[in-house]
């Protein structure tokens, strides 16, 4: 049985994208065993795909936090000792940082990575054994897929499979539309008012709100918003896989360019995406459900435009 490494560790966004390049490996070496490093924090959603057959997960994210704890160096002993562990046949990273290249340098197995011309971080690609061409001027989900099927001796075909069933999320109660307004971008972000004006228009169809959070500011602002709108709920924080299942189960969702508006996206949910402070060209949403992207850099949609998109791509 070939063993496989994917390396693509963050972030939520980059992490949602690379899974349809696990859905096609899967079905062109069914007998495989698939593993995917990746950032802790994302490994339960990486568990629900189910081409994955481990997760390897690395917390860089909260080691850069203590990096000269000894506690810290003695994990990251641990956790590279897990990683060369296994002897892989194909190590495919497709994320082309550094720090990547590095972990596909400490993995056994050939190394496959996008050549210095394709990455985003050049020197990255002096780890990898094969270096493939694949142009910055695709979307990201096409270059996570193109990258692997090189790796993998086979062509993508087809529209894009993120491998999540939303039908395994099962809908009770009332229906409701799910706001994201949470980004770690302050310039993507679109007013609070904006938000509070789209969620009146909603609850006026009979559709309740839920605004999710990720850190305390995001909480904040989703309080800020539901005070406004009775009945409004802001839920607990939660792992990504329970994520899923609130924004799978929703009538719609309306979100900001951030990675849960991916995942909305990935699970076909109808969505209408708002930017304001990027571009939606190469990492614009992807998925097929109904979709409405509004905006770009430096030209938010106003409240008016993302309503009406909302009352025509929004319900079931």
């Amino acid at each position: 049985m070939p063993d496989i490494l994917f390396i693509k560790t963050s972030s939520l966004g980059d992490v949602i994208h690379h899974m349809p390049a696990l859905t096609e490996a899967r079905a062109a070496r069914p007998a495989a065993r698939l593993t995917w490093l990746v950032e802790e924090a994302f490994a339960p959603l990486v568990r629900l795909h189910p081409a994955v057959d481990a997760v390897v997960p690395v917390a860089w994210r909260r080691w850069r936090k203590s990096l000269y704890a000894p506690a810290t160096w003695a994990e990251i002993a641990r956790n590279l000792r897990a990683i060369r562990s296994v002897d892989y046949d194909l190590v495919i990273d497709t994320q082309g940082l550094l720090r990547t290249g590095l972990l596909a340098r400490i993995a056994r197995g050939t190394r496959h990575g996008y050549d210095s011309a394709s990455i985003r971080e050049p020197l990255a690609s002096a780890f990898y054994d094969v270096r493939h061409t694949a142009s910055r001027d695709l979307h990201a989900v096409e270059r996570n897929r193109l990258l692997t099927g090189l790796a993998l001796g086979y062509t993508p075909q087809g529209a894009p499979d993120f491998g999540l069933d939303r039908g395994l999320f099962e809908k009770s109660g009332k229906p409701y539309a799910v706001l994201l307004h949470a980004t770690a971008q302050a310039q993507k972000e679109w007013p609070v008012d904006n938000w509070i004006a789209l969620g009146r228009a909603i609850q006026r169809q009979g559709i309740d709100v839920v605004l999710p959070w990720g850190t305390a500011d995001e909480r904040a602002r989703s309080e800020r918003v539901a005070a406004s709108l009775p009945g409004a709920r802001v839920p607990d924080r939660a792992p990504l896989d329970a994520v899923a299942q609130l924004i799978g189960g929703a009538q719609s969702v309306v979100g900001v360019d951030t990675g849960l508006l991916h995942l909305a996206a990935a699970l076909g949910v109808p969505l209408v995406a708002i930017f304001a402070g990027s571009q939606p060209d190469l990492t614009r949403p992807v998925g097929h459900g109904r979709l409405t992207v509004l905006g770009t850099l430096g030209v938010p949609p106003g409240v008016d435009e993302v309503i009406a998109a909302w009352q025509t791509t929004g319900g079931d």
